[in-house]
């Protein structure tokens, strides 16, 4: 028999995912959120409260119980505290979807989750900075629920679902062929998780009561920037050539593309301790990373069946970052340099 889950949001990227990964496993699932972005599945229960208004969410979730809550909010800590607050006495376990950026910059080469962490406080009712913001919802998280609490640092989040602004576009940009212009060098590690993974692994923690912190992702090393264009194009059958750029030459440019998946910054083309994260505890607690291709796939058929997702306004994808005429001046460099 499963397990009675809360999911506090469950309608976009990770929170969806949750939703989908705990109907998988036959949980009875409950999800908390405005009502208006998605209709629910129907196999789920919709408690529609707008999560900004403590009074709202306690009216709708009444006296109910819950063996466990998975909570994905990444503004205002206050909003974490009040739900956190309101679900410690009938709630067994609550399931925080944090970042990596809680950890303060620049994060160190191959880090645990001992590094140093931003400063943050759980009341806040400012989210403007997602650092302090996720670290301030861990704080509310741990000051209601203690050990009860699992703390997931998410790496860079893929797959179905997604809605910032990275693999949905790079697939739409291959779709349409011919030279692509690609964020070098292609052997650049990259670390990521699958939202179906953190999903599945999440919800496994609860039922086992896991907590504490964890940093989640694949395993340092587990693919590269090449790979995963590489595979991506093969995936939905593109027949587009990758033309890869220096880091230099984009910053020098002025192009933005490569930020997207954290592989520079502006003024620091090779930043450090972005895709080399010690996930050895998250490995040892049960993770499980699918194959690099079943990601994509999975993420190519969700876009095929659904449409792109509408843009956040908070992370715009990388089609609002340049135009195509600014990505043909830089391949035109790219080839001149090669023929020169």
């Amino acid at each position: 028999m499963g397990m009675h889950v809360l999911v506090m949001g469950g309608t976009h990227h990770v929170g969806r995912a949750v939703v989908q990964a705990a109907l998988r496993r036959g949980d009875t699932v409950t999800t908390l959120n405005r009502g208006l972005s998605r209709p629910p599945a129907p196999e789920v229960e919709a408690l529609p409260a707008d999560r900004t208004d403590p009074g709202a969410v306690r009216q709708a979730l009444g006296r109910r119980t819950w063996d466990a809550v998975i909570d994905t909010w990444a503004w205002a800590p206050s909003v974490v505290r009040d739900s956190a607050r309101l679900l410690a006495g009938r709630t067994g376990h609550y399931g925080y979807v944090s970042s990596r950026a809680v950890y303060a910059w620049p994060w160190p080469a191959g880090a645990d989750e001992s590094a140093p962490l931003v400063a943050a406080d759980p009341g806040s009712q400012d989210g403007t900075d997602y650092a302090a913001a996720k670290r301030g919802g861990e704080l509310a998280v741990l000051e209601a629920f203690g050990k009860r609490a699992l703390l997931a640092r998410a790496g860079m989040i893929l797959g179905p679902y997604e809605d910032v602004g990275r693999i949905p576009w790079w697939l739409r940009r291959l779709e349409r062929g011919g030279p692509v212009l690609a964020p070098g060098p292609a052997d650049a590690a990259l670390q990521y998780i699958d939202a179906t993974d953190l999903a599945a692994w999440m919800l496994a923690a609860a039922e086992r009561g896991t907590g504490g912190a964890f940093n989640v992702a694949g395993p340092a090393g587990h693919t590269t920037i090449g790979d995963l264009l590489t595979t991506a194009a093969q995936v939905i059958g593109s027949d587009a050539e990758l033309v890869w750029a220096s880091p230099e030459l984009l910053e020098r440019e002025n192009f933005p593309l490569g930020m997207e998946f954290g592989l520079r910054y502006p003024g620091d083309p090779h930043p450090t301790g972005l895709h080399d994260a010690d996930v050895s505890a998250a490995l040892a607690a049960g993770l499980t990373v699918r194959p690099l291709r079943e990601t994509l796939a999975d993420t190519w058929a969700w876009l095929r069946r659904e449409g792109d997702p509408v843009p956040r306004p908070d992370t715009p994808s990388p089609a609002q970052w340049f135009d195509p005429a600014q990505e043909q001046h830089v391949l035109d460099l790219v080839r001149s340099r090669r023929s020169a």
